[in-house]
């Protein structure tokens, strides 16, 4: 009887010690999660601060637009055209100009294109009214064809200062390193929240 108590603490002993590790390696794990996420999304406003510096480059007014906005987005994407096979995917943040707070999402997109090649694209966002960027953060957005259809040119200046109207309080700025793509689309093309980045 006397060792079968003897046996039974040393039992409970390392049964709670045991529990203690388990905790200790879910706390660790955690850990790890949280600096993987960190960094990441630390990757992400570098990339954001390269883009818009690159816009600014390339259209010095965009600057003056983006600081009156409610708030913008910044995606850097590739895309890539394999015979009559298109696509695109990228990521992103949106930015509120008046709380400071970032979303961080995610894109994607695919469709018909002729030809065989690939080319870092950046694209900008201005939304112009509290319910344009609610509704695109909050909601995600899906371009189609009628947003093309109904896509207008502001020009500021001149050519090289055009944005594209694709929504009720949304332009867009879709740029390579080399400048301005006039004749950009967002046909097909889908904008959703990263849910990983974003939860706590």
């Amino acid at each position: 009887m006397k060792h079968f108590k003897i046996i039974l603490s040393m039992f409970i002993v390392f049964i709670m010690f045991s529990g203690s590790w388990w905790g200790d390696d879910k706390k660790k794990s955690r850990i790890v999660v949280n600096q993987e996420k960190f960094i990441a999304k630390q990757k992400r406003i570098k990339v954001n601060n390269e883009t818009l510096a690159l816009l600014y480059a390339h259209v010095p007014a965009a600057k003056a637009q983006l600081l009156k906005s409610y708030g913008y987005a910044t995606f850097t994407n590739f895309g890539a055209t394999m015979l009559f096979v298109s696509y695109e995917n990228g990521e992103g943040m949106a930015h509120n100009n008046r709380s400071g707070v970032n979303v961080y999402m995610n894109m994607q997109s695919g469709g018909l294109g002729i030809g065989m090649g690939g080319q870092d694209f950046r694209t900008v966002f201005l939304f112009e009214t509290q319910q344009a960027f609610t509704k695109f953060v909050n909601s995600g957005w899906e371009a189609n064809a009628k947003a093309d259809a109904t896509a207008k040119y502001d020009e500021d200046g001149g050519s090289a200062n055009t944005a594209i109207t694709i929504a009720s309080g949304v332009k867009l700025y879709k740029f390579s390193k080399d400048g301005l793509i006039i004749q950009a689309t967002v046909m097909g093309t889908k904008y959703y929240k990263d849910e990983k980045l974003n939860s706590y």
